[in-house]
C-alpha cells in the first residue's frame, strides 16, 4: 500500500537522493529538499504529508521527529539516531506518538545473509565477531573526509558511521551486554576514532566482538559465529554463508543487489505510513522496537577509550 500524500526527503546528500529515487521508484510522490533550503514553519503547515524520511546529519534530527510526532507523520530516520544515551532518550520521548508507524535505517537487516542466519538455532554460539573495514578515502568520488559529517568530534567517527554491525549482533542476540570500547584516533581530527573495537556477552554466556575501522585497504564485511556443532561464516559483501562442521562444509550463496535492502526498507516504512497491518517480522527496524539497538550505540561512543592514533593522509 502506498500513501496518498508526499513523503519528504529531508537531506539531500546521497543516501538522501536513493531514497527519494527508491520512493518513486516504488510509485510514492517524494519531495526532496536540501536541509540547507528546509523551512520548519513552511513545512510545518502543509497538509499534503504522508511522511518523511529524515537523512540529514545526525545531529539536527531531534527537531524533525518532533515536528513528525507534532503533525502525525510517520518517519524513517537514518542512523545512528544519536551519539549520547540522553540524546537517544530525548528522540524516543519525542518520537513516541508515532514510533509504532516508523522506521530507523538499518537496512543491514534486510539483507539475505542475515535473513538465513536469523533463521537458524544459534542458541549453541559461544564466540562471535562482526567486523567491517574500508579506506574511507575511497568511499565515494569528490569526497573528502575532513570535509564531511565523519570528521565531527561529535557525531562523526567510525563506531557510528558503521554501526550497522551492532545492530546486526543485536538482531541475532538480543540482550547483549557491553563490557569495553578501545578505539584508535587520528592527531588531525581529535576525538574522531578511525578504528574501534567492541568486546561484548550474550545473556547465555557467549562472548564476541565488533570491530569497524576506516583503514582496510579492500572492503571487508564479515560475520564469524562459533558453537559446539560447527563454525558459521559470513561474507555480506559476497553474499555468501559457510557452514563448516566436522564432516564437511556447506556453502550457500544469495542473490544480491545492495539497492535491494533499501527498497525492502522503503516498502514497509510506506506500508507503516498507510496505515497497513504488516505481517510480523522481529528483524523489521521498527523504530518503537529498536531502543536496545540505539541505546548499545551511544553507550558505545561514550565509552570509547582511545588507545593510540593511526597515521593516514587525509
Amino acid at each position: 500500500m502506498i500513501p496518498t500524500g508526499t513523503i519528504l526527503v529531508i537531506g539531500a546528500g546521497s543516501i538522501g537522493r536513493r531514497h527519494a529515487e527508491n520512493l518513486a521508484t516504488l510509485g510514492a510522490r517524494a519531495e526532496l529538499i536540501p536541509w540547507r533550503c528546509f523551512q520548519r514553519d513552511t513545512v510545518a503547515t502543509r497538509r499534503d504529508v504522508a511522511g518523511m524520511v529524515i537523512a540529514t546529519e545526525t545531529p539536527v534530527r531531534l527537531d524533525l521527529i518532533r515536528l513528525c510526532a507534532d503533525r502525525g507523520w510517520p518517519f524513517y530516520v537514518e542512523k545512528p539516531l544519536a551519539w549520547r544515551m540522553a540524546q537517544v532518550a530525548e528522540i524516543r520521548a519525542a518520537a513516541e506518538p508515532v514510533a509504532r508507524r516508523s522506521m530507523i535505517g538499518f537496512m543491514m537487516r534486510y539483507h539475505p545473509v542475515v535473513r538465513a542466519l536469523a533463521a537458524m538455532d544459534l542458541s549453541r554460539t559461544f564466540r562471535f565477531h562482526a567486523e567491517i573495514g574500508h579506506d574511507v578515502r575511497k568511499w565515494r568520488q569528490n569526497w573528502r573526509f575532513a570535509e564531511s559529517y565523519a570528521a565531527k568530534a561529535e557525531g562523526g567517527g567510525v563506531l557510528l558511521d558503521l554501526c550497522h554491525e551492532i545492530d546486526l549482533m543485536l538482531a541475532l542476540f538480543p540482550g547483549l551486554r557491553l563490557h569495553d570500547v578501545r578505539s584508535l584516533g587520528h592527531a588531525g581530527f581529535p576525538g574522531v576514532d578511525f578504528a574501534t573495537s567492541l568486546h561484548l556477552s550474550a545473556p547465555g554466556g557467549a562472548a564476541g566482538s565488533v570491530a569497524m575501522d576506516y583503514i582496510s585497504p579492500v572492503f571487508v564485511r564479515r560475520l564469524a559465529l562459533a558453537t559446539d556443532q560447527c563454525r558459521i561464516e559470513a561474507d555480506l559483501q559476497a553474499a555468501r554463508l559457510d557452514v563448516l562442521t566436522a564432516s564437511g562444509q556447506e556453502q550457500r550463496a544469495f542473490p544480491f543487489e545492495r539497492n535491494g535492502m533499501f527498497l525492502a526498507a522503503t516498502r514497509d516504512f510506506l506500508a507503516l505510513a498507510a496505515g497497513e497491518d504488516l505481517p510480523e517480522d522481529h528483524l523489521r527496524p521498527r523504530f518503537d522496537r529498536m531502543r536496545a539497538t540505539n541505546d548499545l550505540i551511544a553507550a558505545a561512543w561514550e565509552a570509547r577509550k582511545f588507545t593510540g592514533q593511526i597515521e593516514m593522509d587525509l
